[in-house]
């Protein structure tokens, strides 16, 4: 896929780019205003497709068990052939529960993500006033046809050891008790 595209998720719409898209990618910070140094997490369809940029263990199984699809972002390491590709050692994964998403995630790869709106701004949810802001500077708009939350997912880092990085719907009792 060489475009970006805009699209619902099951928390809120994201701006996204095929996952070995530099340009585009870039592109989207741009659009954004966002700086260069905090990553884009990436959307996928399934576990074999973050399997074959990131480190998948245990806890990583664990996690998507409990919450896949969902909305809860792990930081896991990337596997070498990734990070030699994009200089990146972690990664943030998502497999949102949408259906619209994990088709679009199905048919294009795995997709840099992140949600729409102006950098530090509160995330944009609505498919008009999306489109009148962004729809010369993308190759599609994807309307919504299900129920998105609006709230930001859950952030969990699996690098070193497990390390809530941000809160959302998903709790640090739930994620504890998952662990075991």
């Amino acid at each position: 896929m060489n475009k970006i595209i805009i699209f619902p998720t099951d928390t809120v719409y994201g701006i996204g780019a095929s996952l070995y898209d530099l340009d585009n990618i870039n592109k989207i910070y741009e659009i954004k205003g966002r700086s260069f140094n905090k990553q884009l997490p990436v959307l996928c369809s399934s576990i074999e497709q973050i399997e074959s940029f990131a480190v998948i263990d245990n806890n990583v199984l664990k996690l998507a068990k409990a919450f896949w699809p969902g909305a809860l972002t792990l930081i896991l390491k990337t596997k070498d052939e990734y990070f030699k590709f994009s200089g990146e050692r972690t990664i943030g994964v998502r497999i949102p529960n949408h259906i619209l998403a994990l088709s679009l995630l199905e048919k294009y790869g795995p997709l840099k993500t992140t949600s729409i709106n102006d950098s530090g701004s509160v995330p944009l949810n609505d498919y008009e006033t999306i489109y009148e802001k962004y729809n010369n500077k993308v190759s599609y708009i994807y309307k919504n046809t299900e129920a998105s939350i609006g709230l930001a997912s859950t952030i969990v880092s699996l690098v070193d050891d497990v390390k809530i990085l941000r809160l959302g719907n998903i709790t640090l009792e739930q994620i504890k008790e998952s662990l075991k």
